[in-house]
């Protein structure tokens, strides 16, 4: 697969218009995000930031559960082991209720968390710990990473035996107190 930087910035500049790129060609492609975010091709991890970068541009969820790299003339059909993006960083500013939590993902997208980014946190089963998520877009979410939650944790407020945090003026549930 050979992609030179003049493709790379078009497709960049296409981005908003993926969700509505309904092409009938659709393959799959040996393509797989592992759990911690890094991208694979036919088997080898992509060294290419801005390759990665326009990929994940062009990334979409489908109403299968699935996810395709999608162009203007076809869907390319990928794997992705969690979820395709992972927070590794956290900027928070203001306090209290006026608080904005800002993430930032393996890729260098940055996500306010709002009414449209949301977090979920997940549990294991097993051994109950966490798996804290935020939506990225469009049904496209990022797990945050450990030492993310660390810092997400580091400004939770306890409030009726549980944790809380607040962005954009909105209240999400971190977990139980216990």
């Amino acid at each position: 697969m050979v992609i030179d930087d003049s493709q790379i910035r078009y497709l960049a500049k296409m981005r908003n218009s993926v969700p509505h790129w309904n092409p009938e060609r659709c393959r799959e492609i040996d393509i797989r995000i592992a759990r911690d975010g890094t991208w694979y091709h036919e088997g080898s991890p992509i060294r290419r930031r801005r390759m990665v970068e326009l990929f994940s541009s062009l990334l979409r969820r489908e109403s299968d559960g699935g996810y395709v790299i999608v162009t203007p003339v076809e869907k390319l059909r990928i794997q992705v082991e969690d979820v395709p993006f992972l927070a590794i960083d956290l900027e928070v500013e203001g306090e209290g209720q006026q608080q904005v939590l800002r993430f930032t993902t393996q890729v260098g997208e940055k996500v306010a968390v709002d009414e449209e980014h949301g977090l979920r946190i997940e549990s294991n089963p097993e051994t109950q710990e966490p798996s804290p998520y935020l939506n990225v877009r469009e049904g496209l979410e990022a797990r945050i990473d450990r030492s993310t939650f660390y810092q997400l944790a580091a400004v939770a407020e306890a409030w009726d035996g549980a944790f809380y945090v607040w962005s954009n003026g909105r209240r999400y549930r971190l977990g139980d107190m216990e």
